[in-house]
């Protein structure tokens, strides 16, 4: 007997259906016609033990016990889904093969991995597994997909770096946030501060976002325009550049900050002729914008559509389980395997069937056209999200799965269009000895652009689109008067749902350390695909951030928070380090223990400094757990793993005779979670 080990019962059924009917369904199982089975987990069957399951003592919390650092790693069974992985594991032992069907990416191949190893078979038929890659539920999909199975050996070092994840969040997060919890009730705060080492980092650049606007100063600062007017009546502006000689009355971005100074340039330009310094004009091209990932999508559809990265990700989640209408959503990549351009004139007509209009106003699409996209150097595990062969009606599905589908569907249809073309011309014109420039733009060819006519990503920068009369170098002009324009620097911008993914993502551009900043330019940045919606949203469960309107802002406690912990806690660069170490173990290049020992040795000067440190910075702020019990109407309180897990804090807490606080474990989920 094969036994199929999914992620999900989706996929499960999914995989079910192409094999031999009739089928015969069991209690979390299908068995086929030619006595092969599918089972499934529901996302991880196992969970790491709390520290109590290591020694009773750490029951209560102390500073004493910390950190807690297991010598022997426990796995527990889930207790909702317990029942699913007694049936798995008395599958796993009955069957004379195995295949690990886990979603395509670091932690859908560890869940499946550790059910197999916590169900004591023997190594060598733990060796001959292989892995299932399914990143599209449609028929057709799940059978090719069948017929390229790899050992599963394969995919070792990627269990691995989800196994080094898992253990060292847990490390962090535990000991992280007992300590600050415990040193939190000295200075009076009432709940539990629950710290992660992706979710502090994230809620750090929420803070000192706040805090830069709060403390910004506005300067005013001026630009110079020349009106300029040919021998042949036509007009046209240019804006003036400083020299090198202006710099001591500029900014550090060139923003020239005296008044009298451009007052004076556009008292000496007015009135006076001007030379075409510099005509330069250039041929440009730009290739089709590569389909998407599920972040670059999170970005899109709340800048477009207002969703939130969660909305985003529970949407294409949907079209991908229930509908099949998109590939595999949790996915980090924007390539896509160069066997795949063989099914785009498949894609294309389900495309065009269910969405019409997405090509009304355009060229047909040629599926014959190949894009950068496809890269098979570029695609591993998953590739970027795109529709399937599948035609439906539309109307069936709700606004957002529409909206989402036709979406990642234009995207997609942008790859069979040719480039953009233009032109682009950049002219230089002194007055007066002083250096004026202006651009201009003229479209020669849309190209995939036509598809985006209407969007409202394609807005172009109307410098850009300025006219220009044909103009010769060396050709003399007029100005007519200068033009002093008085402007104020703006502060940056709170947070959004599409700037903080983009933080999130782009994570090098808030590192100051320049090592640091060069090791992360590649990497994917804070979080995964797959859990940064989450860190989102568990950041305002938690009452650390909340919305006005649009903007996301950090709370009193948020606030709080970070300015109660070392630097290295709330800032980018350990964490995104680490997925960078994490990377490195997937692709063998890191072994398991070199990325381990170093993070004991940092945990244990963290845990010195949390005990050596009251956290004042949240002395008076009142916690949202604490809050709860007084009022039901507490935003976000009711979430597992939120803080008011900790409401119970006033009555369950004790003080020794050293004048140590010694919390009960009341918090159990809140510990569950403070991993990420």
């Amino acid at each position: 007997m094969i036994l199929y080990i999914a992620e999900k019962p989706s996929l499960g059924r999914a995989i079910a259906d192409v094999l031999p009917k009739p089928h015969k369904k069991g209690d979390g199982y299908i068995m086929t016609a030619n006595g092969d089975c599918v089972s499934w987990c529901v996302g991880h069957l196992l969970e790491q033990a709390e520290p109590d399951a290591y020694d009773p003592a750490y029951k209560s919390w102390q500073l004493a016990h910390l950190p807690i650092v297991p010598q022997q790693w426990k796995l527990k069974p889930k207790s909702k889904t317990r029942s699913q992985l007694s049936t798995l594991k008395k599958l796993i032992k009955q069957a004379s093969s195995l295949v690990n069907a886990g979603d395509p990416d670091r932690e859908g191949q560890l869940l499946v991995d550790e059910v197999i190893s916590h169900s004591g078979i023997k190594a060598d038929k733990i060796s001959q597994t292989q892995r299932l890659l399914i990143s599209d539920l449609n028929p057709s999909a799940v059978k090719r997909a069948l017929n390229q199975m790899r050992s599963n050996k394969e995919f070792v070092p990627l269990s691995t770096s989800a196994l080094a994840r898992s253990r060292a969040d847990w490390l962090y997060g535990m000991n992280m946030t007992r300590a600050y919890t415990i040193q939190g009730r000295k200075v009076g705060y009432q709940g539990v501060l629950s710290v992660g080492r992706v979710q502090t980092p994230v809620l750090g650049l929420v803070v000192r976002r706040d805090e830069e606007i709060a403390h910004f100063v506005p300067k005013p600062f001026y630009d110079v325009l020349a009106h300029l007017i040919t021998q042949e009546n036509q007009t046209f502006t240019a804006k003036w550049k400083p020299s090198e000689a202006c710099q001591p009355y500029m900014d550090e971005e060139g923003r020239v900050l005296a008044k009298g100074l451009a007052e004076n340039v556009v008292g000496r330009i007015t009135n006076q002729p001007a030379e075409v310094t510099k005509l330069e004009a250039k041929s440009k091209r730009q290739n089709p914008p590569l389909p998407y990932s599920l972040s670059a999508l999170q970005i899109d559809a709340a800048k477009r559509f207002g969703m939130s990265a969660k909305d985003v990700l529970d949407t294409c989640q949907s079209l991908y389980e229930r509908h099949k209408l998109i590939t595999y959503p949790r996915s980090d990549s924007r390539y896509l395997p160069v066997e795949q351009h063989g099914l785009a004139p498949q894609v294309i007509n389900a495309i065009s069937k269910n969405n019409p209009s997405l090509t009304a106003k355009a060229d047909s699409p040629n599926s014959k056209l190949k894009s950068k996209a496809w890269d098979d150097k570029k695609v591993d595990a998953h590739h970027a999200i795109v529709p399937t062969e599948k035609v439906t009606n539309l109307a069936n599905l709700s606004s957002k799965e529409a909206k989402l589908y036709s979406h990642i569907a234009r995207q997609y249809l942008a790859q069979f269009y040719k480039a953009y073309l233009y032109d682009e011309t950049q002219v230089e014109v002194t007055i007066a000895g002083g250096l004026f420039t202006t651009k201009a733009k003229q479209e020669t060819s849309l190209g995939w652009k036509q598809l985006f006519a209407a969007s409202d990503t394609t807005k172009k920068d109307d410098d850009e689109l300025a006219t220009l009369p044909a103009l010769t170098q060396g050709q003399l002009l007029h100005c007519t008067q200068g033009e002093l324009l008085e402007k104020v620097t703006q502060p940056p911008k709170h947070f959004t749902d599409a700037t903080l993914l983009g933080a999130m993502t782009g994570i090098n551009r808030f590192v100051t350390n320049k090592d640091v900043k060069k090791i992360l330019k590649d990497t994917d940045g804070l979080g995964t695909e797959a859990t940064r919606a989450g860190i989102i949203e568990l950041l305002f469960k938690r009452g650390y951030l909340q919305r006005q309107g649009k903007s996301i802002v950090a709370t009193p406690v948020g606030i709080g928070l970070v300015n109660s912990l070392p630097e290295s806690a709330t800032t980018p660069d350990m964490t995104a380090l680490w997925e960078s170490s994490l990377d490195a173990i997937s692709q063998k290049q890191l072994r398991y223990d070199a990325f381990m020992s170093p993070l004991l040795n940092q945990l244990n000067d963290l845990i010195t400094q949390a005990a050596n440190q009251l956290p004042s910075a949240l002395s008076g702020v009142t916690g949202p757990g604490y809050k709860k019990r007084r009022s039901s109407s507490s935003r976000g309180s009711s979430s597992k793993g939120s803080s008011t897990k900790s409401s119970g804090y006033k009555r369950k807490t004790s003080s020794s005779s050293s004048g140590n606080k010694t919390i009960k474990n009341t918090t159990k989920r809140v510990s569950k979670k403070t991993a990420n």
